[in-house]
């Protein structure tokens, strides 16, 4: 038996078998007709990509954290090999809390901690210094000549005479607030990493030293401390926060499912999506392990989008199904015809996500290109777990007879709203109103108003870190108490700008090389937020006061052109990780209070506006490693990013909008509320003091990507109906009762799952989570609205040609 209710469905057809099979499209034919054949390639698929997601590896990467093409990057690999104490480097700092470092007891387990640090796989054991090793030296001027050795006397016994040589050679040898905090409560050891192991070429795995060095810091007798200082430390908290991401994962599949049965009423189908939007997950993580990713505490956020952008999409299958079952029609003929409705603004909205996630690519970070790569992966895979899959296995199972009729009676009548439509139906068909004029001329109003505010708040926005410490962790965690002890008991901070002055070999030792040194530290030392500048200036001028039996008078830079070389070479043998063997290179160490944006412009544009009036021949001044070099490097490529994304972002989404839509109005209405919402994210961002840095940067994308979906969801049945010759309120009301319920089951729903990331250890998921809830709940509601409001002055009537071209069709 068949029937059409109205012109508005398609025919009830209660048996599969009086369906014609050879109708629709080559692809739905394809699909439907081979159905178990699409069930056991997606179950070997499963299989296979689960063995490998099963081998995915936990890692981080300095290296990828930076803009490997920005000049100051450049500049900084280029002279990696001299200042690889200053790069990517790990301080180990042992405090004795009831006593001094002068302690045997204390010393025996400074020199543990030593030897084990040594041997740890990853150390460049040849960067290490500390008061165990026998590169920290300490040098003294006497009558007799220079008099100099390891700060650790030789044959420590741990005598009363050796600990008082010891504190004479901590004195002689400057390494106060350096090496040993100044009231000597601590030490610190001090060692680069090396990034790749030289025996397989495989990447440093920092999983396993930060588990090393946790242990070191864990493992020690009462009245010892360890505290961990560098990108180690902070990238092993953050892959330690991992397993609370899991946890937050689980809460937001169950969360999910709660909220789906709750909507649906069928255990059946619920189980069914929360199931397929998982198979996506798997998937992804298979892909990544064969494709060589790994993840991190970044793109450890992909399974999440991937898994709610899946979830998004199947409940719009899922909903079209229930209710052609609910009407009466076959299961079978019911997925077919939700196929058919759905498949081109489902596969158009998925390739809109891509694109989305794909136009991170113009950032020049390898972080964020590689959450673009897997990203948009993810995306492309839900094409056949969301939009074949579902529809094929609910052609299978079916949904609740009785969860099926509620879904119909749901839906009823849009323009009638009777007694059997549920408040909330009632609610929903209500936004029909908002396409009559008063009502959208109130929305758009205020909207309007909201948008001068958003603009207005938004002018606040910063780009970088607004905080000290570690902006990725909270105030609480041990890397910012380790960073903020370091900052309170040595005099150098942890934020360090290097700026490389160079020359032809042998240059630096020339006088005109080592005054511009000189003067350029006493111009950076009266930057605002500088705590102190030290080069190779400061040490020649100690070195040649000692060589003249201390005279104070000579405390200055030799003109004579031996003495400046003899200085420089006695100051290269007391400092040889600093200075350059072929002396092409005077690196300046520029400490800072703090790696904030606002600080880190000031330095830059202080030392450009130096180089820029004290040009010298054969002298170029190159910016900067360090650090806060790097971190200033990444501010300027994230602001340069910033409107070159938005640019391709949304004239990538307009032209796909176009090609589904065929009509620039639509294009319009899809766009503005997409617009307004990312104009009141980066508000919310200025108002909470979040700044705009590598963590939050794809939020926007992510939001736009995301949020698309609703306005194509919505705007495919609406212009559809009114293509037919329904008239815009009767229209939309039609999209609302087929698409709309699950447009905002759908935005809260994935708003309830990631919101849960507020609660993470890890700050800069916090800030993700809070800003990825905004806009899910304001993307829902600004296309529930602002659509319908939009439609009445640019899509209340068709274009002829279009109305009449469909018709023909």
């Amino acid at each position: 038996m068949t029937l059409a209710l109205n012109a508005h469905q398609p025919l009830v057809i209660e048996r599969s078998a009086d369906f014609d099979r050879s109708s629709g499209n080559l692809l739905e034919r394809l699909i439907f007709n081979w159905r178990p054949l699409v069930l056991l390639l997606c179950l070997l698929a499963t299989l296979w990509l689960g063995w490998q997601a099963s081998r995915l590896q936990v890692n981080a990467s300095f290296e990828k954290m930076v803009p490997t093409s920005h000049e100051f990057v450049r500049n900084a690999m280029k002279h990696k090999a001299l200042l690889k104490g200053m790069g990517n480097t790990v301080r180990v700092v042992v405090e004795n809390t009831t006593g001094d470092i002068f302690d045997p007891s204390y010393l025996e387990q400074l020199r543990r901690i030593n030897d084990a640090l040594y041997l740890t796989k990853g150390i460049d054991q040849n960067s290490m210094r500390g008061l165990w090793t026998s590169n920290l030296r300490w040098t003294q001027v006497t009558e007799e000549g220079y008099r100099g050795g390891p700060v650790m006397p030789d044959g420590w016994d741990g005598s009363a005479p050796m600990r008082e040589q010891l504190r004479a050679n901590i004195v002689r040898s400057g390494i106060i607030d350096e090496y040993v905090a100044s009231d000597f409560r601590s030490s610190v050891i001090s060692a680069s990493l090396i990034e790749t192991d030289p025996e397989t070429g495989l990447p440093l795995d920092y999983h396993q030293l930060y588990a090393t060095l946790d242990a070191l810091r864990h493992d020690q007798t009462p009245g010892i401390k360890v505290h961990v200082v560098g990108f180690i430390a902070l990238a092993g908290e953050l892959m330690e926060g991992l397993l609370d991401v899991a946890a937050f994962f689980a809460v937001s599949v169950v969360v999910a499912a709660i909220c789906l049965f709750w909507y649906m009423r069928c255990a059946r189908s619920t189980l069914l999506l929360v199931v397929a939007a998982l198979l996506g997950v798997v998937w992804l993580l298979g892909l990544m392990r064969l494709l060589g990713y790994v993840l991190d505490p970044y793109t450890v956020l992909v399974p999440f989008l991937v898994f709610a952008i899946g979830l998004s999409h199947g409940a719009q299958k899922l909903n079209g199904v229930m209710q052609d079952i609910g009407r009466g029609t076959h299961k079978y003929v019911a997925a077919r015809y939700t196929f058919r409705r759905l498949f081109l603004a489902g596969f158009t909205a998925l390739l809109t996500n891509v694109v989305g996630f794909a136009v991170l690519m113009v950032i020049d970070i390898p972080i964020i290109r590689d959450i673009a790569v897997t990203t948009s992966i993810g995306v492309g895979i839900l094409i056949v777990t969301k939009l074949v899959l579902i529809p094929v296995m609910l052609s299978y199972i079916g949904v609740s007879p009785k969860a099926a009729l509620r879904a119909a009676a749901e839906e009823g009548d849009p323009s009638a709203a009777p007694a059997t439509v549920s408040m909330a139906g009632r609610a929903f068909a209500g936004l029909a109103a908002l396409t009559e004029r008063r009502a959208a001329l109130v929305v758009i109003a205020a909207y309007g108003a909201m948008t001068l505010v958003g603009f207005t708040l938004r002018s606040d926005l910063r780009v970088g870190d607004l905080g000290v410490g570690a902006p990725e962790l909270r105030q609480s965690s041990q890397y910012n108490q380790g960073v903020a002890y370091v900052a309170h008991n040595y005099g150098q901070a942890t934020d360090v700008f290097i700026a490389m002055l160079t020359s032809p070999p042998d240059g630096c030792m020339a006088l005109d090389a080592m005054s511009y040194a000189d003067f350029l530290g006493q111009h950076m030392a009266q930057v605002e937020g500088v705590r102190g500048v030290v080069s190779a200036a400061d040490g020649i001028r100690i070195v040649n006061s000692a060589a003249f039996e201390g005279n104070p008078k000579l405390i200055t830079i030799p003109r004579n052109v031996s003495n400046l070389r003899n200085a420089y070479s006695l100051f290269a043998v007391a400092r040889p990780d600093i200075s350059d063997p072929q002396c092409a290179v005077l690196p300046i160490f520029v400490s800072l209070e703090d790696h904030r944006a606002e600080t880190l412009i000031r330095v830059v544009d202080a030392a450009r506006a130096f180089s820029a009036v004290n040009d010298r021949p054969n002298l170029k001044l190159e910016l900067a490693a360090g650090n806060a070099g790097v971190e200033a490097a990444t501010n300027v490529v994230v602001q340069s990013s910033f409107w070159t994304m938005h640019a391709v972002l949304y004239g990538a989404v307009a032209l796909l909008c176009m090609v589904t839509f065929r009509s620039w109005r639509a294009t319009l209405v899809a766009l503005i509320p997409l617009v307004i919402t990312s104009v009141l994210c980066e508000a919310l961002m200025a108002v909470l003091g979040i700044g705009l840095k590598v963590a939050t940067l794809p939020v926007i994308a992510v939001g736009v990507g995301v949020g698309v979906d609703y306005a194509l969801y919505l705007l495919s049945v609406q212009l559809a109906a009114q293509r037919r010759g329904v008239p815009l309120r009767e229209a939309y009301a039609l999209s609302i009762a087929t698409t709309g319920r699950m447009v905002a089951l759908v935005g809260f729903t994935m708003s309830i799952g990631v919101v849960t990331w507020a609660f993470s250890p890890i700050k800069f998921q916090a800030d993700m989570g809070i800003l990825l809830t905004f806009m899910f709940l304001w993307n829902m509601v600004g296309a529930l609205t602002l659509i319908p409001a939009l439609s009445h002055f640019l899509l209340r009537t068709m274009p002829a040609r279009a109305s009449a071209r469909l018709a023909a069709a």
